[in-house]
């Protein structure tokens, strides 16, 4: 044992009897939020260091000149980040995210005024707030874009209520309001509002529509009607430290770093590092679970008395007792006697110190098991085990993993083994006990809202057994956030093989007629070959992975449903990805099985030209062009050759590519009813995969002749032939 954990030992153990002993305590002082000597309050808002009041020669007042804020006549006596002449609201220092409330512009559409965008933060401490922002577009009829550094990261689309704005209406329903989330980490965002010439808007057009990201909190309590009076709204910007310019007082801090064992006892600030930007090293400050303070002003946390804040937390008859980072009720009072009735002389404190020892252990013991049990209820385990009950999940099928088995296959989530980051997590590589080489998708924090999509995940994949679709091994729900585990596809997905044209597997026409047709047959799996008919709803190219073989798999079935045999269609808010989305569901709200189809179409049209679902059609990205309706065009004027892919018009036979160009415009048909089922589909992608084998076999055998009219090698050309076309029955069938 090191003198630092003895020390640690005698501090826990100090501590325990000085609890055990007290009967009351006098009231606590407020704790300090901000350095001696300077002001902590503006207009009501409490100024917490790093954030600090003052003018030149008051920088001991916060960490550097981005925290500096102005509050006098000239702001009218509101806090005011002077580096970014941006009002605040409020600041937060928490564990789960350090983040400020500023106020940012709206954007509008009305001609008499300056379309104003939020700031842009670019070579600062902050971001834009994934978890605690949302885009939101108020009006409608309209397409609201948001982006970042010249690409398009989300958007959303709003229908016209027929009786106009309603205080009432939530904006989740799609009527006069829409809303989506951001991408993680961003500092530069834009937001842009297309009308529809088609559509109509009650009230008038201009000034109504507006298109803003919002602090979500502030905006659920807040009627998006009264928006429309309004220049600016509340938004959170997440903020870390620069580490280079961080004094030698935080030394001590990050030194603490490698000895985790006392993270929930020890009243010390605890700062995570963060080194993944390559141009200069952050960190955030927190204090321990069950301790407060601010840790940014280098002293020791306070621990928080659960018993004096929640006096009825324990059963009638027994009584609270208070630890740090921790309570008791009354159940382990016979342990508190006997440890104090064993103190005195030598013998009495090598009890104490054994007994308090055993106590902390089990302590910590019961104080996980208790967060686990948090955990799963608040990740939905109680909603996996009525889909259990109800004999809906292939229970054999799913392995409900140990947070401490996923930490020790990914190296506790290290940042290397990182594999892809989206919108509803990270997913990392992993190694099972078994040797099992696994992919991790480690969510990010699910709210109430979101916690059935993330069970439906988990119940979908149960019921499928399909090579071409990626399976789910098991889940972890007793982490912090949910984990899933899938089998570990290692080739990335089909997108960055179309758009990249990547050398090590160039996507020759005869690979492209094999993906689609893989994708096709899962897709006529999953529609009428499952035991219950079930529909993906976000079909495209980053949702298909390609493993060790370049077998195409379909993933991600975060936002799919399954339906009744004797239901024709879903009625959903609208969800997708522009670009694939059904135009006939983006209308009604209603999705069919024919609308997996027209995704499938735009995938097939990706393949079949090597673009991009939607493209900037000029660098200001005011205008931009679907691939769909492009492709639609250039065969209605008889031009498709001028868009198809090099290699596609190289290696591919006219007849061929006629087939396939057709199929994929019947997909993409605007009347739903027009187009093929994923059978028709399958069977027609299969057919041109059987003409192509016959066709090449027919060559084969001529030129096997050939030969035997020359040499009489009849023996050697039939056995070449039969490898020939051993290779493309197994391309067929693989």
């Amino acid at each position: 044992m090191t003198m630092r954990m003895l020390v640690h030992h005698h501090i826990l153990v100090f501590t325990l009897v000085l609890s055990f002993t007290a009967e009351a305590s006098d009231q606590l002082a407020p704790m300090p939020i901000g350095k001696p000597g300077c002001r902590t309050n503006c207009s009501g808002v409490s100024i917490q260091y790093p954030f600090g009041i003052g003018q030149s020669g008051d920088e001991d007042c916060f960490y550097d000149l981005w925290f500096q804020i102005d509050c006098n006549q000239s702001t009218g006596w509101k806090p005011v980040l002077r580096h970014t002449q941006m009002e605040i609201g409020n600041i937060t220092i928490a564990e789960n995210a350090d983040r400020v409330q500023v106020y940012s512009p709206v954007t509008s559409l009305c001609p008499n005024k300056e379309a104003k965008q939020p700031r842009d933060f670019t070579g600062s401490p902050f971001v834009y707030s994934q978890k605690f922002n949302r885009f939101t577009a108020v009006s409608c009829s309209f397409l609201a874009v948001i982006s970042s550094d010249e690409l398009i990261v989300g958007g959303c689309r709003s229908r016209c209520q027929e009786n106009g704005y309603s205080v009432d209406t939530p904006c989740d329903t799609g009527d006069n309001c829409c809303q989506t989330t951001i991408p993680s980490s961003l500092t530069v965002i834009n937001a842009s509002i297309k009308r529809d010439p088609n559509g109509s808007a009650p009230g008038g057009a201009g000034c109504k529509d507006r298109a803003f990201l919002v602090d979500q909190d502030w905006f659920t309590a807040t009627s998006y009607y009264a928006i429309e009076n309004m220049s600016s709204v509340p938004v959170v910007l997440e903020w870390t430290l620069n580490n280079d310019q961080a004094t030698s007082s935080f030394q001590p801090f990050q030194s603490f770093l490698e000895d985790t064992e006392w993270y929930f006892t020890d009243p010390t600030p605890f700062c995570s590092i963060d080194q993944s930007n390559q141009t200069r090293t952050t960190f955030n400050c927190y204090c321990s679970s069950g301790f407060e303070g601010n840790p940014y002003l280098l002293a020791p946390c306070r621990d928080i008395d659960e018993c004096a804040i929640r006096p009825s937390v324990c059963s009638p008859g027994s009584k609270c007792v208070n630890h740090p980072a921790m309570y008791y009720c009354g159940a382990d009072s016979h342990v508190v006697k006997w440890v104090l009735s064993g103190v005195g002389g030598c013998v009495g404190m090598l009890l104490l110190l054994t007994g308090a020892w055993l106590v902390y252990k089990y302590l910590q013991k019961r104080k996980n098991k208790i967060r686990k049990e948090l955990f799963f209820k608040r990740n939905g385990g109680l909603l996996l085990q009525q889909q259990l009950s109800s004999g809906e999940v292939n229970v054999e099928k799913i392995k409900l993993f140990t947070s401490e088995e996923l930490e020790k296959s990914t190296d506790k989530f290290n940042i290397d083994r990182i594999l892809g980051q989206g919108g509803q997590g990270t997913v990392y590589k992993g190694m099972l006990t078994d040797g099992r080489i696994v992919a991790i998708k480690k969510s990010k924090m699910v709210s109430e809202g979101q916690l059935s999509d993330f069970i439906n995940e988990v119940v979908i994949l149960s019921q499928i057994n399909h090579r071409n679709i990626v399976q789910l091994l098991g889940c972890c729900l007793e982490n912090e956030v949910p984990l899933l585990v899938y089998e570990f596809i290692p080739n990335g997905t089909l997108s960055k093989y179309i758009q990249g044209q990547i050398e090590e597997f160039p996507l020759t026409w005869k690979i492209r007629l094999r993906i689609a047709t893989e994708i096709a047959g899962a897709l006529f799996y999953l529609h009428s070959a499952a035991s219950c008919p079930i529909f993906h709803r976000d079909i495209k190219s980053t949702n298909i992975l390609l493993d060790e073989k370049y077998r195409a798999k379909l993933a991600d079935f975060g936002t799919s449903r399954s339906v009744g045999i004797d239901q024709t269609h879903l009625t959903t808010c609208v969800l997708g990805t522009f670009g694939y989305m059904d135009p006939e569901y983006f209308h009604s709200s209603q999705f069919t099985e024919k609308s997996d189809v027209y995704s499938f179409g735009v995938v097939l049209v990706e393949l079949l030209t090597g673009q991009k679902p939607v493209s900037a059609v000029t660098k200001s990205q005011e205008e931009f062009r679907n691939l769909a309706s492009h492709f639609i065009t250039s065969m209605q004027e008889d031009s498709l050759c001028e868009i198809l892919d090099a290699r596609v018009l190289k290696e591919g036979s006219e007849t061929d590519i006629k087939v396939v160009a057709n199929l994929a415009k019947r997909c993409l048909n605007v009347n739903g009813r027009n187009r093929p089922t994923m059978r028709e589909v399958t069977a027609e992608l299969e057919s041109i995969h059987i003409h192509m084998f016959a066709e090449k076999a027919s060559n084969a055998d001529q030129r096997s002749k050939s030969i035997d009219s020359w040499d009489g090698s009849s023996v050697g050309s039939r056995i070449a032939s039969d490898r020939y076309a051993g290779d493309e029955i197994d391309f067929i069938t693989t």
